[in-house]
C-alpha cells in the first residue's frame, strides 16, 4: 500500500520518512514503539533546522577516523534503521569491511530474521545477530544483551543509531568505543558515547560513507590526529548552543512581526 504525497508538499521529505517507517511496520521490521521514538527524534530535527549542522560534521569526520582505525568495527542495526537507511548501511559495511549486526530491544527471532533477510536481499555481504547470539553484554536485562560471537562481542568499535542509553553505557563498561547517531543531544546515549552525531540518520549515514571514502587513504597518524582534536562534550555543547541561537532568532522574528488578534 502506497500513500501519494504531492511533490510540492512543504513537508514531503519528512512524510516520506514516515511512510518508510509505516511500511517497515507492515513488514514486521519496525515495532509500534519505534514509531513513537521517531516522533521524538523528529521534534529535535525541527529544533536543529532539519539539516546537518557543523557540530554533526565534526562528529562525522571523527567517526570516520575511528572506524578506519578500528580493528573490528561493527555496525549495529535495529528496526528503524533497517527501514530508513538499509542501502546506506550496506554501503558503509562494504567501505569498512565491517559486518552488520541485528540488535533489538523488542527482539523476537522472527523480527530479527526479517531484518537480516531484508539486508541480505539488498546486497549485504554479511549480517550477524540471528543464529549466532550469546548473552554477551553484562549488566543488561533487555534483549539487547544478545550479541553475535563474531560481531559486537569481539568488536572494538560499535556504531549505533537510534539507540537506548542502557546498551551504550553497558558497551562502554566492557571496553567498547561507541559511535552514536542521535538527534537528542541530551539523551544518555548521546552523553555516554565516545562520538555522537547529532543528526537525522537519513542524512548522517550517507555523509559518513562519503567521509570514509575521503579519509580512507590517509595515514594512521592523520586519523589519530583527527581523534585527538575531537571533544564529544564540546560538540554536544555546540549542538545545544545551535538550538538555543536558532530558537532565539525565531522568537525575535515572531515578536517583531507585529501580528495581533483582532477583537
Amino acid at each position: 500500500m502506497e500513500t501519494w504525497i504531492p511533490p510540492d508538499h512543504p513537508r514531503r521529505e519528512s512524510l516520506l520518512i514516515r511512510e518508510k517507517l509505516v511500511e517497515g511496520f507492515r513488514e514486521g521490521i519496525v515495532v509500534p514503539q519505534g514509531l513513537i521514538a521517531h516522533g521524538r527524534g523528529e521534534c529535535f530535527d525541527y529544533l536543529i533546522g532539519e539539516r546537518t549542522i557543523e557540530p554533526a560534521r565534526k562528529a562525522i569526520k571523527a567517526s570516520a577516523a575511528l572506524l578506519l582505525l578500528a580493528r573490528r568495527p561493527v555496525i549495529s542495526v535495529n528496526g528503524n534503521t533497517a527501514a530508513l537507511v538499509p542501502e546506506d548501511l550496506i554501503k558503509l559495511s562494504r567501505e569498512l569491511g565491517a559486518p552488520l549486526e541485528v540488535n533489538l530491544f523488542y527482539r523476537t527471532r522472527e523480527r530479527a530474521e526479517r531484518i537480516a533477510r531484508k539486508l541480505a536481499m539488498l546486497g549485504a555481504p554479511r549480517v550477524l545477530g540471528v543464529d549466532d547470539v550469546v548473552e554477551g553484554v553484562p549488566g543488561l536485562s533487555s534483549e539487547r544483551r544478545l550479541v553475535s560471537r563474531e560481531g559486537i562481542l569481539v568488536a572494538d568499535v560499535v556504531l549505533v543509531a537510534l539507540e537506548d542509553g542502557d546498551r551504550t553505557e553497558a558497551l562502554k563498561r566492557i571496553g567498547k568505543k561507541v559511535i552514536a547517531i542521535d538527534l537528542n543531544p541530551l539523551s544518555r546515549t548521546a552523553r555516554a558515547a565516545d562520538i555522537t552525531i547529532v543528526d537525522n540518520v537519513v542524512r548522517a549515514v550517507p555523509l559518513l560513507v562519503e567521509e570514509i571514502k575521503i579519509l580512507k587513504n590517509r595515514s594512521r597518524e592523520e586519523l589519530e590526529e583527527i581523534l585527538k582534536s575531537y571533544d564529544n562534550n564540546k560538540v554536544l555543547g555546540e549542538a545545544l548552543l545551535h538550538i538555543k541561537r536558532r530558537l532565539e532568532e525565531i522568537s525575535l522574528t515572531l515578536m517583531g512581526s507585529g501580528s495581533t488578534i483582532a477583537t
